[in-house]
């Protein structure tokens, strides 16, 4: 098989630099393209965080692009809290030369879509405003996507709100767009999140390897560790989760999640469910669409994961153990 074609749009963050470093280093992944948008971080601390980690793992010729400076429509948040002042838990990387610096994320993206040989599967890892752009300035791109899937939104709880997800809630009115696009697409949100995590034997092997890279991730394992045990997000016996780490593993190896499709819409009023994405899980149609209301595109939601499974895999690629 040939290498999957992939781009990638980040706000990197933590868990994001765990997912650049593994599609970097996975030989069936063709990392085409990185778009960077302010979410976890400020813009310029994504896009320094980005080149910085591509260039540890080894993929200093990956194109990057810096994209979307804040929402479309909500005040710019960041999650500091959880990543770090500067997004990637307070670690200074050395950054490479700036080569390019002068084309928009959206225009990157349109470029590496087209310009590709076969369909290209674009990952959202951040907020979905450079995506919701880019279907919306670019629509042709959209028979050139094999399918977008996206790391955020929630069939059960939230962790921005009691309801939405972090990336929704930053951007509803991106994700609305985003899944109305007509792109199959796949949701990897909070119900599988937090259940691919690496337990402390991983992490020491990470940490005793002689690649950059592996050391690294169990840098920011050991950091995230710190947080996800004060949260008790985790399985028993692990330490910290993957992530989106996790959307990459799935990508390579969709046998380890469990999906099915339902309707999925995004509340984008102003009320408390604001962000919120709307899994219509029923089997039969209710009063509300027996009254013309909408139930959004159907979309695979992802609902379990072998999270051993992708914990193993992550490390075996990343410490060098195995490259398929």
């Amino acid at each position: 098989m040939s290498p999957k074609q992939v781009l990638i749009d980040v706000d990197t963050g933590v868990d994001d630099a765990l997912a650049l470093a593994f599609a970097v280093l996975h030989p069936d992944i063709n990392l085409r393209a990185v778009t960077c948008v302010a979410g976890n971080a400020s813009l310029e601390d994504v896009y320094r965080n980005t080149r910085a980690v591509l260039a540890l793992a080894g993929g200093s010729d990956v194109p990057v692009a810096r994209g979307a400076s804040r929402p479309l429509i909500s005040p710019p948040r960041n999650a500091a809290h959880v990543h770090g002042h500067n997004g990637l838990a307070g670690l200074e990387l050395e950054v490479p030369d700036d080569g390019n610096a002068d084309i928009h994320a959206v225009d990157l993206m349109c470029q590496q879509i087209l310009a590709s040989p076969t369909p290209v599967t674009l990952i959202a890892l951040a907020p979905l405003t450079n995506v919701a752009l880019l279907v919306r300035m670019y629509p042709e791109v959209a028979a050139k996507l094999e399918r977008i899937v996206f790391m955020g939104g929630s069939a059960s709880v939230g962790n921005a709100t009691p309801v939405a997800e972090f990336n929704t809630w930053a951007d509803p009115e991106a994700a609305a767009i985003v899944l109305d696009a007509g792109v199959p697409t796949t949701m990897y949100g909070l119900d599988v999140f937090y259940s691919v995590a690496v337990d402390d034997a991983q992490v020491g092997r990470l940490e005793a390897s002689s690649r950059p890279a592996a050391r690294l991730c169990a840098s920011l394992f050991r950091y995230l560790a710190r947080k996800d045990s004060e949260q008790k997000r985790i399985p028993e016996n692990r330490i910290a989760a993957l992530g989106d780490a996790g959307v990459l593993c799935a990508i390579v190896d969709p046998a380890g999640l469990t999906v099915q499709r339902f309707p999925v819409s995004v509340c984008i009023d102003g009320s408390r469910s604001r962000g919120q994405t709307l899994v219509d899980r029923r089997n039969h149609r209710g009063e509300s669409e027996l009254n013309g209301a909408s139930l959004g595109r159907p979309v695979d939601v992802a609902l379990d994961v072998d999270g051993d499974r992708y914990a193993s895999l992550f490390c075996d690629v990343i410490g060098g153990e195995a490259r398929g």
